[in-house]
């Protein structure tokens, strides 16, 4: 084992105060000396074993399926080399699995494994998204989202919960967790920003090390996982924050911004990378390097031979279906990139089929195959899976190994950053009457965010988190429950009978693109959450100091909330432990600590404000943060602001990944209305129609609907809005399907009743690919559509048998000019 190495010289150069930017000095990628040595012993072994390796049992161990698409009697059959479960899949479906339910799957999953006719049985390693805790399991412990760990600034903790993450996980009988995200986010509309430690390189080089160190060890305990180092690269850098966009910068910003983390976690021996959904274009030269995943100057020139990974780089969910030519069953470009387990959750069967073929028909080298192969079984060997059961490890089935309460606690009190306290009203007595206010006071969902229980942290109640307790549990232990009245809104009650209110406000639960703002939005909260600017509005003024928690993914503006607050927390999301928040809003013990890991904006649309910029100028700066001995006043802040979005767009989204809230999905049969709602787990069964969660485009952003008699698909919003004349001019409805089954009736697409008849359409699109529909708003308005007033902007009837899915559903400016844009009057 090497630890000084120029790569340790590398991260010295990127370090930097909190407050200060990290100096940008790398010209060329540094090699990695990983804290996991070359063993010769161990890669003798290694290519015994892939010498005595048929094609289809190498192919097999590239491949990565997801667990409700294959059967351990499958992995058997076909050599797979790993499966995984994605955020909200569960053994048997069961979102109440216990760990000895998941130990129970992982045993089965590795005596199929070794029950192969393989010369030498290889087992198989089972990936898992635990990204704040074993946060897929229910009764475990969640801490707090990386952007709360990050304004903790202590990697202590970075390290402490990396080892209670690996605990965790092999209770339940997995070796190998797909973290720490290692992105330095550039633009705060991104909806995976709360995955970042910090828009400051140099801080997420210290906490990338820390949180392998802690995962992994060396290897040598129960308690150790497999890490990895995610996502490679550039994936906090997209253009207007656009999840799985372009990455549009220079090399040296690439290597000193983006790498930064790599550097430090590929030192201390992180043995996976996971590849990013990303594009990069160079800047400065103009290069399109195109997808990460199809890359082979990233993944592998980089990498693998300047950096000296010798690891196995996995792909992302159906990421090699984004580079160009490629599809999710086949891809051979990713593979000669350099990608060596292939993430195909559902198309694992075609894929193996088409990989044999390819390296048959010379497309993929043999040569590239045994790397990929030799680089799985390297892993798997240094992670000491061999010759050991998931059942046999020390924490494996115990349910008090999914818990770390305390520090997560600990982690809460930390990560909580004070903005505001200019009348000192906090810390709060102990023996004073408060009200406590605000949607995210008692819901531990809106709490612990994105990546809990499911994918998107929908769908959850109080009662899916046995172990957890909200901020407003916590106030009430601190104060005496007699002493605690709680108003989700705030309205009709007498605020002068109270000492103090305590306003609990924030977003709701997203994840990856979920998440995303677009180009149409901003960064003020009031403006996407109105009903927290309600709930101050409703408390403020009254006589009484009122005290704002904000619970948030990101930093966001926030000035016109501030304005109605004498003090301001930021509590980014504290996991499952809302308790830590009243342990250092109360006086006592604990204070604040927590100061800022990304800058705070002082205008709607300032998104992209980063430490180090040369016109840097946030309302907070990143490593601010006031304690109770503070004496700086915020004062009054400048409310104002501009209308329209912060982007250059032409879309109004009406269902996709920027925006599902504004015009909720329903199914409509007969006079009965039902939501579908926000578990993409549930499926949707009513008299003549079956409406589940697919993938069109990206993970999970389709619904699928099986018609067998008359119903209506329908975007549904609360009240009639006048769409946005961007989108209206030369604007067209557009939409993307996959249709599977002929209409046997008549189907009709509609807007708020304005009904066009596109049977003759779908008849046209069985059996293709994605198709986009571009329909222009013309037609709508020639049959009685106000476009100044809508309600249902999509509606898609049918009255018989059909089968398709819809993803992307949104009105775009100038759509109705392209030349696949439909025809009125071909739409009786």
């Amino acid at each position: 084992m090497i630890k000084q190495s120029c790569l340790i010289a590398a991260v010295a150069l990127l370090h930097a105060s909190h407050a200060g930017a990290a100096p940008r000095n790398l010209t060329d990628w540094p090699r990695v000396r990983s804290a996991v040595a070359p063993d010769a012993a161990l890669e003798a072994k290694v290519a015994g074993i892939v010498a005595g390796m048929t094609l289809a049992q190498k192919v097999g161990q590239m491949t990565q399926p997801e667990i409700k698409a294959i059967t351990p009697e499958q992995v058997r059959e076909f050599y797979i080399g790993s499966v995984l479960n994605g955020g909200g899949s569960w053994p048997n479906g069961n979102k109440y699995a216990t760990a000895a339910d998941w130990v129970a799957l992982a045993d089965k999953f590795y005596d199929a494994s070794m029950s192969t006719d393989m010369n030498v049985k290889v087992p198989v390693i089972w990936g898992i998204d635990a990204m704040h805790g074993n946060s897929n399991v229910y009764g475990a412990t969640l801490f707090p989202h990386n952007i709360g760990l990050g304004a903790a600034h202590n990697k202590k903790l970075a390290l402490q919960m990396g080892e209670a993450v690996g605990k965790a996980v092999r209770a339940t009988g997995i070796n190998w967790v797909f973290a720490p995200t290692l992105a330095v986010t550039r633009d705060d509309r991104w909806g995976r920003t709360y995955e970042s430690f910090s828009e400051d390189p140099a801080l997420v080089s210290s906490y990338a090390a820390e949180y392998v160190r802690g995962m992994q060890g060396k290897f040598r305990d129960d308690a150790n996982v497999v890490a990895t180092a995610k996502h490679f690269m550039g994936d906090g850098g997209t253009d207007q924050g656009k999840d799985q966009g372009v990455t549009r910068a220079t090399p040296a910003q690439m290597m000193n911004i983006h790498g930064a983390g790599y550097y430090s976690a590929l030192d201390a021996g992180a043995q996976t990378v996971m590849a990013s959904f990303n594009s990069w274009v160079d800047v400065s030269s103009g290069k399109d390097y195109g997808k990460v995943h199809g890359s082979k100057e990233l993944l592998t020139d980089i990498l693998k031979t300047k950096m000296g990974f010798d690891g196995l780089v996995v792909s992302d969910w159906d990421g090699i279906g984004q580079v160009k030519g490629c599809r999710n069953d086949s891809c051979a470009q990713a593979i000669n990139a350099g990608i060596d387990m292939i993430m195909v959750p559902n198309d694992w069967k075609a894929f193996i089929a088409n990989t044999i073929k390819q390296v048959e028909a010379g497309e993929i080298p043999m040569a590239r195959i045994d790397d990929a192969v030799t680089r799985i079984l390297r892993v798997k060997l240094r992670a000491g899976l061999f010759g050991h059961k998931p059942s046999a490890g020390k924490y494996a089935g115990k349910p008090e190994a999914l818990q770390a309460r305390a520090l997560a606690r600990q982690m809460v009190r930390e990560s909580l950053v004070l903005l505001k306290n200019d009348g000192g009203a906090l810390p709060l007595a102990r023996s004073k009457k408060i009200l406590v206010v605000g949607k995210s006071a008692d819901d531990l969902s809106l709490q612990t965010g994105g990546w809990s229980l499911t994918w998107q942290g929908t769908d959850n109640k109080n009662s899916d988190f046995p172990n957890g307790e909200t901020i407003l549990a916590g106030i009430k232990d601190a104060a005496g429950a007699a002493n605690v009245t709680y108003s989700a809104t705030g309205e009709g009650v007498d605020v002068a009978a109270f000492d103090t209110v305590v306003a609990v406000i924030g977003e709701t639960p997203y994840a990856e693109f979920g998440g995303d703002i677009g180009p149409s939005g901003t960064l003020r909260h009031s403006g996407r959450y109105p009903e927290d600017l309600a709930v101050l509005k409703a408390v403020a003024g009254k006589g009484k100091p009122v005290v704002t928690v904000l619970v948030s993914g990101r930093a966001l503006y926030t000035n016109d909330l501030m304005n109605l607050s004498d003090s301001f927390v930021a509590a980014w999301l504290p996991g499952s432990e809302g308790k830590g928040v009243a342990d250092v809003l109360f006086k006592g013990a604990h204070g604040f600590k927590g100061k800022l890991s990304f800058s705070w904006p002082k205008s709607i649309c300032q998104a992209t404000v980063n430490v180090g910029d040369a016109d840097y100028a946030p309302l907070f700066k990143t490593g601010y943060g006031l304690t109770y001995a503070s004496k700086q006043k915020v004062g009054q802040l400048d409310a104002g602001y501009a209308d329209g979005g912060c982007g250059v767009t032409n879309l109004y989204p009406v269902f996709n990944q920027s925006d599902r809230a504004t015009w909720p999905l329903f199914v409509v049969v007969g006079d009965k209305r039902s939501a579908l709602g926000a578990d993409l787990n549930n499926a949707i069964t009513e008299p003549g129609v079956k409406i589940e969660t697919s993938q069109v485009n990206t993970q999970q952003d389709a619904k699928n609907v099986f018609w067998s008699g008359p119903a209506r698909l329908e975007a549904h919003g609360a009240r009639a809005l006048a769409l946005p004349a961007f989108a209206t001019k030369d604007g067209a409805l557009q939409f993307d399907t996959i249709v599977t089954s002929a209409p046997a009736g008549k189907v009709l697409v509609s807007m708020d009743g304005a009904a066009l008849d596109l049977t003759a359409v779908f008849k046209g699109l069985v059996g293709k690919a994605k198709q986009t529909i571009r329909i222009p708003l013309a037609c709508f308005t020639a049959k009685g559509a106000d476009l100044a007033r809508v309600q249902t902007p999509f509606a898609v009837a049918s009255d018989a048998a059909l089968n398709a899915a819809f993803a992307n559903i949104e009105v775009a400016g100038g759509a109705a000019l392209e030349k696949d844009a439909l025809k009125c009057a071909d739409l009786k």
